[in-house]
């Protein structure tokens, strides 16, 4: 069967959020239009005192007129969504389902990675449901269904689990697939979580919890033990199902041996720490506050990354978009399970200064590594297990060599 970019199905997703995109828009424009009739100082208040006498009748009339031009386009926008909903809905029965191309998931992973939690909250159609794959198939977690799905599978699972805005297909890079690699290398079978990335990261913990105790429980063959892999969010998803795991009493915990962190932002990632920053600045003026709602839209999950969430604690009864310090619950890494990390530095001396707070452009070096200034936070990985590679960025960890090489030795190396 061919694989398409976009399938016809796809139109009603794309429909929806360009729909509310727009709607979005035209109320950032009917907010500056309104704040520029007010003219306000470039630093003032962002809702100065309303105008008296002639000047007030006078804002008042142009807010009334402009307020019903603004609220005519939306009208005719609403207009235009809903009845290309009701076309689709009638049209769907009828599409015809064809298989997925790469690209086509990559754009969704995209688009979920960044408005993954309002389009759940919407029941957008693009919205991407947590689930075990191999060779992009969905994995049925039944007993048959695995033993048919997966050949000689082995008593050793490799966990993959991927980063922000991505999908499990792209672990292959440039022909290289870590997860295949050590798999084949170390008698392993792997097996990939393809995620929602827009959820909260407890949220997404949960979820791959509850379906990892089921696939070790229906595995076709007797577990021996778990290997979990996970590069960049996925290793605070990983970390989060520890923990939700315990309260649930999963009994996959009992055969994770080794925990693999790659570019993980266990204390935060700087771009959405620059992003929140940006959210700061542009409330400053009134002339760019209505602007800060646009950066605002983006999902759960990536402001998770500010500081590395991990639990509902973390962020409940928070303003997610507030620029406050850390207030996340103290929380450590997994007992009796070994845990590696690898960093990457776009710099190439391992002594330049910049080099520790870029990192690999993503993740802040210690960040990655787990250390923290706070004693209470410092994840403490011992220097055996941890290791930086220079001259390289964050993408570019999922196809070096180098950094196969070194998870294979760590994989490969005895139990202590």
């Amino acid at each position: 069967m061919n694989k398409v970019h976009v399938h016809l199905s796809d139109i009603q997703g794309y429909s929806q959020l360009a729909i509310k995109a727009t709607l979005g828009v035209i109320s950032v424009v009917e907010d500056m239009h309104h704040t520029i009739i007010q003219l306000p100082l470039p630093l003032g208040n962002v809702r100065p005192k309303s105008a008296r006498g002639f000047n007030g009748v006078a804002d008042r009339l142009l807010k009334c007129t402009s307020g019903q031009v603004y609220d005519v386009i939306r009208g005719v926008t609403n207009i235009v969504g809903d009845r290309t909903d009701a076309t689709l809905d009638y049209l769907q029965p009828n599409l015809t389902h064809q298989d997925s191309s790469r690209r086509r998931d990559a754009i969704i992973s995209i688009l979920n990675g960044v408005l993954g939690d309002y389009m759940r909250a919407h029941g957008n159609p693009l919205v991407i449901n947590t689930s075990f794959r191999r060779n992009g198939k969905i994995l049925k977690l039944a007993q048959e269904s695995l033993a048919d799905a997966i050949a000689q599978p082995s008593g050793k699972i490799m966990i993959m689990l991927h980063g922000h805005c991505m999908n499990e297909l792209q672990w292959c890079r440039n022909d290289h697939n870590h997860g295949e690699v050590l798999a084949a290398a170390n008698d392993y079978t792997s097996v990939y979580l393809r995620y929602n990335t827009g959820l909260h990261i407890s949220e997404n913990g949960q979820l791959f919890s509850g379906l990892l105790d089921e696939l070790i429980h229906n595995w076709p063959v007797p577990v021996e033990e778990v290997c979990i892999f996970g590069y960049s969010m996925g290793g605070l998803v990983a970390r989060s199902a520890f923990h939700y795991g315990e309260k649930a009493d999963h009994s996959w915990l009992q055969h994770v041996r080794k925990l693999l962190f790659v570019g993980t932002p266990h204390h935060g990632s700087m771009l959405e720490q620059a992003g929140n920053v940006l959210d700061k600045a542009l409330e400053i003026s009134p002339y760019s506050h209505a602007l800060s709602r646009i950066g605002k839209i983006r999902s759960v999950g990536t402001t998770d990354l500010r500081h590395g969430n991990l639990i509902d604690e973390d962020w409940e009864g928070q303003n997610r978009f507030a620029h406050t310090s850390d207030q996340r619950q103290v929380s450590q890494l997994p007992k009796n399970v070994k845990c590696y990390a690898i960093s990457a530095m776009i710099c190439k001396e391992h002594n330049e200064i910049h080099g520790q707070f870029v990192g690999d452009g993503l993740v802040p070096l210690k960040s990655a590594l787990g250390q923290h200034q706070d004693k209470k936070r410092a994840l403490n990985i011992p220097l055996g297990r941890q290791r930086v590679f220079y001259g390289m960025n964050h993408m570019q960890l999922l196809d070096s060599k180098e950094v196969c090489a070194q998870l294979h030795e760590w994989i490969a190396s005895a139990d202590e």
